[in-house]
């Protein structure tokens, strides 16, 4: 059968009875999904899918070059009302001149933007630099944030990452690559070689959230350079101080086939905050929530509804 590149205005929601099926639901069970762009500043607007009705319990934040569509598969999973963030300079949001979308940066924004959808404090779950943001944003608003989880991350993985093959980088990789493509599917080739773990149907999903035609023709990620070059690496360290002053619950999951977070890492996790729960997912690499969706479902569901 013939595999169509995707239209420019895609309906970004047509996908979802195909994740529905993949994790075993009935069409039925999937909750109402609408997206959203809130006025974080001035010159900046967020955008955000909104999933069910009510007030949010939950709040995702992605990973460095990804997008709020990552947390599709978690949402359904789960069938709670809650919100996933299309960070700045990430998806359908607006791009800052200056490229800095580091973790306070980020809590900054999103933290208008829960002022704006979450009435009742939340629990943030954040993977990679989405992590690095919620323990940003839990230290910044303890009134707002009722629990944390960060999903392999520390504040030291920009040490951790420079040792990293680029086998061990995964999808990650592709941000420093090329910019811009002859085809969609070259874009997706790149995409399944670099998801060893996922099936091949599932990485073409997230493609189509995470990529957009350019007006020659050609196309591109949806998302902007992160940090300025002449800045040099970012160094995360100081967010060690967030992690110690957090005074709300705190799990660490860490993928059990990511090279993202060692067991110093998460020693030193523990030395900062000793109350922190720390659980590890079989089968995941970097990005449990694509990897291993049930799982980190299972443990954000049972780490939410304790005490």
């Amino acid at each position: 059968m013939e595999v169509r590149e995707p239209e420019d205005d895609y309906d970004e929601f047509e996908a979802l009875g195909e994740a529905v099926a993949e994790l075993g639901l009935a069409p039925d069970e999937v909750p109402p999904v609408s997206r959203r762009s809130i006025q974080v500043t001035p010159a900046q607007q967020v955008s955000v899918l909104v999933w069910g009705e009510g007030s949010p319990e939950l709040v995702f934040l992605h990973g460095g070059g990804q997008n709020a569509h990552t947390w599709d598969l978690v949402a359904l999973a789960l069938g709670r009302p809650a919100i996933a963030v299309d960070l700045p300079g990430h998806g359908h949001s607006d791009r800052r001149d200056d490229h800095d979308y580091w973790p306070w940066r980020n809590a900054e924004a999103v933290q208008e933007v829960l002022a704006a959808l979450a009435p009742a404090p939340v629990t943030v779950v954040g993977m990679s630099l989405g992590g690095l943001t919620a323990i940003r944003l839990g230290a910044l608003r303890p009134d707002v944030v009722r629990k944390v989880v960060v999903v392999d991350v520390t504040p030291g993985v920009h040490l951790r990452s420079r040792a990293m093959t680029m086998r061990q980088r995964g999808t990650t990789a592709l941000i420093g690559g090329a910019a811009t493509f002859g085809s969609f599917e070259q874009m997706v080739d790149l995409a399944v070689q670099a998801s060893p773990n996922r099936p091949a149907a599932a990485v073409r999903r997230g493609v189509l959230h995470n990529s957009r035609r350019l007006p020659d023709g050609r196309w591109t990620w949806r998302y902007d350079r992160i940090g300025r070059p002449e800045d040099g690496p970012m160094d995360f360290s100081p967010l060690w101080d967030d992690v110690a002053s957090l005074r709300c619950p705190v799990m660490l999951v860490r993928g059990g086939l990511s090279a993202f977070v060692a067991a110093e890492d998460e020693q030193e996790f523990v030395r900062r905050l000793p109350s922190v729960r720390t659980e590890t997912v079989p089968g995941a690499g970097h990005s449990v929530q694509s990897d291993q969706p049930w799982g980190l479902a299972h443990l954000i569901d049972d780490f939410d509804s304790s005490c």
